[in-house]
């Protein structure tokens, strides 16, 4: 992806929505989203964008570099935990091919920590996070924190945002709030009064 473009892109991302500091798994799925008059953005369109989206969330180092094959793995379960957040939104059965996304992510990669020994340290637990597997990794951190927020105490929390036509997802942290940032809040208030001035205008 061109550098330029990049930039604009990030420069177009909406803030995050309310709970991602707590989820990064809502932040993974608001990655991409549609803006007013046909527009949209995706963070993980290109491994140079993704990569970057990684490693700002600590979800791996930024020596490690990314292919194509890498950046479309994220995008797909990106789709899956979409998925699963809008089937919990509307209270609709999860898709089957969502579920088992999710499961094979979090299986992807050992959990426990693994034996190790140096002469230095000696025998002790550590996480291998080889760097070929270094996506395995953050997606099977991102599938979990998915889990926990959909079987959580949180979960009934989790929203879509109220402002057509961004399709992000939120946590209602604030009442009965259902934007995902001031700008679509300030787009879905102005939709109200217009379409109250209109009514009074008929």
């Amino acid at each position: 992806m061109d550098e330029t473009l990049a930039t604009e892109i990030t420069r177009t991302a909406l803030p995050p929505a309310p709970g991602s500091e707590r989820y990064r798994c809502l932040d993974f799925a608001d990655t991409a989203a549609a803006l007013p008059a046909g527009q949209s953005y995706d963070l993980l369109a290109a491994p140079e964008s993704a990569m970057r989206w990684l490693a700002a969330r600590d979800l791996t180092t930024p020596g490690v570099q990314l292919y194509e094959v890498c950046a479309q793995r994220m995008r797909t379960l990106r789709a899956h935990v979409r998925a699963l957040f809008a089937a919990r939104v509307d209270n609709a059965v999860p898709p089957e091919a969502s579920l088992r996304a999710v499961n094979e992510a979090l299986t992807a990669v050992p959990t426990a920590p693994l034996l190790a020994w140096d002469g230095a340290q000696g025998l002790r637990r550590v996480q291998a996070h080889p760097t070929d597997q270094a996506v395995n990794h953050a997606l099977a951190t991102l599938a979990a924190d998915a889990a926990d927020l959909l079987t959580g105490p949180d979960a009934g929390l989790l929203a879509a945002c109220g402002s057509a036509p961004c399709d992000r997802f939120l946590l209602r942290t604030h009442g009965r709030r259902h934007w995902c940032s001031t700008r679509c809040g300030d787009r879905a208030r102005a939709a109200r009064a217009y379409a109250r001035r209109s009514g009074a205008s008929d």
